[in-house]
């Protein structure tokens, strides 16, 4: 439609963004009798080296890879530190072959080496040195490497005070969140992760965890929400998938730098997509979900990891839509009511992205929609990892302008704005 402005930027998939991750020696399939296991075999060979050989490969590991990473003899260290816990290592040994037990057990992973897509984007929690006018944002993004894993990376930029958006410097390396605690719950398995001080959250990565996310951390739906005792939380759910099944899990922080990861429960947590509201809606959380796999739903409860059945409040009913509609992110307050991005799925699953909006008292009113996509594939856009796709998880209004990032065809990520006045004029009402 005329109402969006593409803007020239796109970020692509970069087979050249790697991080370190730890390398888990699989188990000899037919262990022979009183023999020490792989892993065994392999630190046992680094304690009989002398100490000559043993800086002599440590030299080659560094001279082949500390260009390409940040302070790999801290990662190699902190690996070494998670085999001697689990291994029962003497600490007494020189760090030298420390680090190198530790490179033995860690390799590097490009992360976006299949594709980038379904940004969100909520406010930054630090808008100190903004103009008028301007805001600084954080962008997250799903980011699919080898076995096609998909993990949470994030970018940051600003909206500034001209009308336009300028994407943070990438820094020269990405770098895994840490995990620093995992704990049994009643839902399953909480896990909480950090990034380094030192990095940059625009390099930092956070992969899968636990058995439930093994396969991929996807979609992760951002959303700046008013806490009333402590001030706003950042948070979002994002579909665990461990291979076989998924489940929706979320996302919790108040900086970027420390991270919870927690399982949901309830009969709407068994599906995928589901929004939170920015704040409550009289007195209770809200999310927009989909029960059914087909239509939208608006869903109240009193606890953010509980969910179970709702309300019905949007079914496919254009051409463009008719196999299944969802959301596309957190509904976003507005003067009129709630703003809601929508997908929709069509002849031969094309994907395009829509919005509705929801009155503000009671969201399971349904005041406008869009009778025709306000973005679809366009055929400069249709190849990819999946194609004819154009997808989002989450925008934000700025200046009365929708700031949309947006997936395209599973490989790449562009931004769009959109005049609210515009597209609220080109809603069908009743």
């Amino acid at each position: 439609m005329s109402l969006l402005e593409i803007l020239p930027i796109r970020m692509v998939a970069e087979p050249d963004r790697v991080v370190i991750r730890p390398f888990h020696v699989v188990a000899d399939p037919r262990p022979r009798p009183n023999e020490t296991n792989r892993a065994q075999r392999i630190v046992k060979a680094v304690l009989d080296m002398d100490m000559r050989t043993c800086q002599s490969e440590l030299a080659l590991v560094n001279r082949d890879f500390g260009q390409r990473h940040w302070q790999t003899r801290q990662v190699f260290m902190q690996r070494y530190e998670q085999l001697r816990d689990d291994m029962d290592l003497d600490d007494t040994m020189r760090d030298e072959r420390k680090e190198l037990i530790g490179a033995y057990f860690c390799h590097e992973y490009s992360y976006t080496s299949a594709a980038l897509m379904n940004p969100s984007v909520v406010p930054h929690p630090d808008q100190s040195g903004m103009m008028d006018g301007a805001l600084r944002v954080v962008l997250s993004l799903r980011a699919v490497g080898e076995g096609h894993i998909s993990s949470i990376a994030f970018r940051e930029g600003i909206l500034n005070h001209q009308g336009g958006f300028d994407l943070a410097p990438r820094p020269p390396f990405s770098i895994a969140a840490r995990e620093t605690e995992a704990a049994s719950e009643a839902n399953g398995m909480v896990t909480t992760a950090e990034r380094f001080s030192e990095a940059s959250l625009s390099g930092t990565v956070i992969f899968p965890f636990t058995q439930q996310q093994r396969n991929g951390l996807e979609d992760l739906r951002l959303v700046r929400l008013e806490d009333e005792q402590d001030g706003p939380i950042y948070c979002g759910t994002y579909t665990a998938f461990s291979g076989s099944n998924i489940a929706s899990e979320l996302l919790v922080t108040r900086d970027f730098r420390t991270f919870e990861l927690k399982p949901m429960s309830g009969a709407a947590a068994r599906n995928k997509g589901m929004a939170i509201f920015p704040r409550k809606v009289n007195g209770k959380y809200a999310v927009i979900g989909r029960l059914d796999g087909e239509n939208l739903y608006f869903l109240q409860s009193d606890d953010l990891l509980h969910w179970e059945t709702g309300t019905e409040i949007l079914a496919p009913i254009y051409p463009w839509e008719l196999v299944q509609s969802g959301n596309c992110g957190s509904p976003i307050e507005i003067d009129e009511g709630w703003l809601l991005l929508t997908h929709g799925v069509g002849a031969m699953r094309k994907y395009a992205i829509g919005a509705v909006l929801l009155d503000k008292e009671d969201p399971t009113k349904v005041i406008g929609r869009t009778a025709q996509p306000i973005l679809s594939p366009s055929d400069e856009d249709r190849e990819g990892y999946v194609p004819n796709v154009v997808y989002t998880c989450g925008a934000l209004v700025h200046n009365r302008r929708l700031f949309m990032p947006f997936g395209v065809a599973d490989s790449s990520v562009g931004f769009s704005f959109i005049d609210i006045d515009e597209l609220l004029a080109s809603m069908q009402h009743g």
